[in-house]
């Protein structure tokens, strides 16, 4: 799918640069704009829509802290890459305090600027998919897809287009906090169901007792305490999807009496002769390993076989740690302050990609919900995060594959002084590459 372009505004009194960063940083999803002083940037900010702006310290009309303030005022969206000289670094700080993204320093090099040009942006995209979240209507499509640059989770992603709009049963399965919810609602609004509200109930929170009565309804007088009729959940499911969470918790007794369902669309509520015809989208999902459940005798045979016609497993967050800093500008932006940019220090993503994750992505999000309290001016230390984390880099054991990479790579850019060109030389890779294992890892 073509990217969706994005607008840039270079503002920067000398000419040679406008000129350059105009043609250097052109790019099919990028709309690049220039201005030379303050009041032509102000103009061009009320005619055209800019989510990244480069703004030069040194104006002819106006200084570059002040035009920055105006400029959160007019575009609190966008984000502001301040261009500075050497003399400037203190008052580059300064705008980072009133809100900069970050800034660069002249001479500078093009390849950097353009990758910061692109995390900016990256991070307007995730605030601006936050804010769809927040207020837009339930069915952005947006809004659902799982956050993440991983082959595993462009595999799920594939899976949720192929499957949602046919009615086959889906099981999704994955260690608890990996958001197995998410891809069911995915689902779900892909479908030609989209349109009716989906029926959700987590099966551990059933009474064994009741059960039945919750799934499929009940006459008055059927049992001790049923005092009036009700519906049950495959009532209220009929025309549209019922995602039975935790499934392995279903009682076994009630698994048979689901699969006539599954196979026929007929059931009775209980103390009922006649049978009841219901539509319904099955999914399923579950922590638990259910052929295991299945040998052990805890689970019936004939059920699995049919929840389990269309499986999609997510993987743990441990194995896909390349997708934590994407998910970490994600929560920052979901869950941290309209008014407030919050940032993450090397040593404290370190941390992150240490650590092994037992609780997954929702664990994750718990630990960036604390650290956005214990944050001092928006920035996020080690020193925010929870022991298990701090403990995990100074003696976390054997280090996974993509850690061992990325403290390889770190080192060696120490070794060249920064230099790309020759940090990928050394490495065997080529430039581009380097920039997006860069990225891959958190870091510009």
């Amino acid at each position: 799918m073509k990217e969706e372009a994005y607008g840039v505004l270079v503002i920067d009194d000398e000419e040679s640069i406008r000129r350059l960063l105009q043609k250097e940083l052109a790019a099919e999803h990028r709309e690049i704009h220039t201005a030379a002083d303050g009041a032509a940037a102000l103009a061009e900010m009320r005619s055209h829509w800019f989510d990244v702006i480069l703004l030069d310290l040194r104006l002819p009309d106006v200084s570059g802290l002040d035009l920055l303030i105006q400029v959160r005022e007019s575009v609190p969206h966008a984000e502001v890459i301040m261009i500075t000289g050497h003399g400037d670094v203190d008052v580059a700080v300064e705008a980072m305090k009133l809100g900069a993204y970050d800034f660069i320093r002249k001479p500078f090099h093009l390849d950097r600027l353009d990758m910061l040009v692109e995390k900016a942006h990256q991070r307007v995209r995730l605030a601006r998919e936050n804010k769809r979240l927040r207020h837009g209507p339930e069915s952005s499509q947006d809004s659902l897809r799982f956050i993440g640059h991983s082959k595993s989770i462009a595999d799920i992603q594939f899976l949720i287009a192929k499957v949602a709009p046919a009615k086959i049963p889906v099981l999704i399965t994955g260690d608890s906090g990996v958001g197995k919810d998410i891809v069911a609602t995915a689902i779900h609004r892909g479908s030609p169901l989209a349109a009716h509200p989906m029926v959700v109930k987590n099966c551990a929170a059933l009474q064994k007792e009741l059960a039945r009565s919750e799934l499929f309804g009940h006459l008055r007088g059927a049992f001790t305490g049923a005092d009036s009729t009700r519906e049950g959940l495959l009532s209220f499911a009929h025309g549209s999807t019922l995602f039975l969470d935790e499934i392995g918790e279903l009682p076994l007794e009630v698994q048979a009496s689901l699969l006539r369902v599954l196979e026929t669309g007929l059931f009775r509520r209980v103390g009922e002769k006649e049978e009841r015809k219901v539509s319904i989208r099955f999914l399923f999902a579950t922590n638990r390993r259910l052929q295991e459940e299945v040998e052990a005798g805890r689970f019936n045979e004939a059920f699995f076989h049919r929840i389990n016609a269309f499986n999609i497993h997510i993987p743990p967050l441990r194995q896909r740690k390349e997708d934590i800093p994407l998910l970490v500008e994600y929560f920052l932006a979901k869950l941290g302050s309209d008014h407030l940019r919050y940032r993450v220090v090397p040593a404290a993503m370190d941390a992150m990609l240490h650590y092994n994750w037992p609780g997954n992505i929702r664990e994750l999000r718990n630990v960036i919900e604390r650290s956005i309290i214990l944050a001092e001016n928006g920035i996020i230390t080690e020193r925010c995060l929870p022991r298990e984390l701090q403990e995990s880099v100074d003696g976390g054991g054997a280090l996974s594959l993509e850690s061992v990479e990325r403290q390889h790579i770190l080192k060696l850019l120490q070794v060249y002084g920064g230099n790309r060109q020759q940090t990928a030389d050394s490495l065997g890779i080529s430039r581009k590459t380097l920039y997006r294992k860069l990225l891959q890892y958190g870091f510009e």
